[in-house]
C-alpha cells in the first residue's frame, strides 16, 4: 500500500493537469448518473457542541475501478484531510492520501467543469465573492474554461490588496467593488464565503448569468436568496440527496420557492448534453461530495504509480 504525501499529490494537481482533472470528475459523474457509481453521505461526529470543538467527518464513492473514502479532522475552524483507496476487484486497500492540497483542487475543479457545462461561451466577466484560499482556487481554475477579460471582487477585508495580488498572479484586471455591482455585472458569479445569509439581492442579477455557490455545506448557512432561486431556469446540484440535506439554500429556501422539476444534478445534464438557453439563469449549488475526491484521489494515484515507475526504469 503506498503512502502519499502532500508534496506528491500537489505535484500532480498542477494548473497544467487541469484537462485530465476535468476529464475525471466529467467521467465520475456521468458513471453516478448511470448508476455504474455510488456516493457515502457525509457524516460528522463532534465531541461537543461547543464552537471550536474536535469533529470528525467522513465521506466517499465508489467508482467501477475504484473505491474509497475520505476523513476529516476539524479543529477550532481549521481541517486535516485524507483519503483511503481501495481496489474494487480485490477489495485491498491501494493507498493513503493527505489530502488537503485535492480538497481544495477538487472543488475549483468541480465547478470548472460545472461552469464548462452551464456557462455561456460569451461569458466575459467573472464576480468573486471572497478572498480565501477557495476564492483564489475558484479564480485558477474558471480562467481555464472561460476567456474572461477581467474580474470583478467583494470580499470583507483587503479587497484592494487581493485584487491587486490576483491582477498579477493571472494577468487580467480585477477590480474590488461593492457586492452590488458584482451580482449586476457578471457573468459567472462564484461565492467562496461562510456567510450564513445571502451576499446580494437576487434581483440584481442579469438573464444568461451563471451563479456558482460553493461557501457551506451546513444547512445553517446560506449566499443566495429566494429572490434568485426563484428566477433560476434550473438549480444544479452535485446529488440531490446530499444537497436537500446540506445545502442551506434549499433548506432555508421558502415552500415552492424551487419547483421540484428545476432541481438538476450536474450528472444527469453532462450525460443529455444539456446546454441552458441563451437567457437562462442558472444556479450550481456545491455541497462538496466523495465522488470528486475519490475521483481525483484515483488519478493521483495512477499519475504516482506512473511517474515512480518511470523513475525506477535502467538508463
Amino acid at each position: 500500500m503506498r503512502s502519499i504525501t502532500e508534496t506528491q499529490v500537489a505535484r500532480h494537481l498542477t494548473p497544467a493537469r487541469r484537462p485530465a482533472q476535468l476529464a475525471a470528475l466529467r467521467e465520475a459523474f456521468e458513471h453516478f448518473a448511470q448508476g455504474r457509481a455510488t456516493v457515502l453521505p457525509r457524516s460528522r461526529a463532534a465531541l461537543a457542541q461547543a464552537s471550536g470543538a474536535p469533529m470528525v467527518s467522513a465521506m466517499g464513492a465508489v467508482l467501477p475501478d475504484m473505491l474509497g473514502t475520505k476523513v476529516y479532522a476539524t479543529l477550532n475552524g481549521k481541517f486535516q484531510f485524507v483519503v483511503n483507496l481501495f481496489d474494487t476487484t480485490t477489495g485491498l486497500p491501494l493507498a493513503t492520501m493527505s489530502a488537503n492540497e485535492l480538497t481544495r483542487v477538487r472543488t475549483a475543479a468541480t465547478t470548472a467543469l460545472a461552469v464548462d457545462t452551464l456557462a455561456r461561451a460569451q461569458a466575459r466577466v467573472l464576480g468573486v465573492f471572497g478572498n480565501g484560499v477557495q476564492a483564489q482556487a475558484h479564480v485558477e481554475a474558471l480562467l481555464g474554461v472561460r476567456r474572461f477579460e477581467r474580474v470583478m471582487l467583494h470580499a470583507r477585508s483587503d479587497a484592494p490588496g487581493t485584487a491587486a495580488r490576483w491582477s498579477a498572479e493571472f494577468g487580467l484586471p480585477v477590480e474590488a467593488v461593492d457586492a452590488a455591482r458584482v451580482a449586476a455585472e457578471s457573468d459567472v458569479i462564484v461565492t467562496c464565503t461562510r456567510a450564513t445569509e445571502p451576499l446580494f439581492d437576487g434581483a440584481l442579477v442579469r438573464p444568461g448569468t451563471l451563479v456558482c455557490a460553493v461557501g457551506s455545506s451546513k444547512p445553517v448557512a446560506r449566499e443566495l436568496d429566494d429572490t434568485l432561486l426563484a428566477r433560476a431556469a434550473a438549480v444544479v446540484v452535485e446529488w440531490k440527496t446530499a444537497a436537500l440535506a446540506e445545502a442551506g439554500e434549499l433548506v432555508r429556501a421558502a415552500p415552492g420557492t424551487i419547483a421540484p422539476e428545476r432541481l438538476k444534478e450536474l450528472g444527469e445534464l453532462l450525460v443529455a448534453g444539456h446546454a441552458p438557453a441563451a437567457q437562462d439563469i442558472v444556479v450550481y449549488k456545491s455541497v462538496g461530495i466523495g465522488l470528486e475526491d475519490i475521483a481525483l484521489a484515483a488519478m493521483v494515484l495512477c499519475d504516482e504509480a506512473a511517474a515512480q515507475a518511470g523513475s525506477e526504469q535502467p538508463s
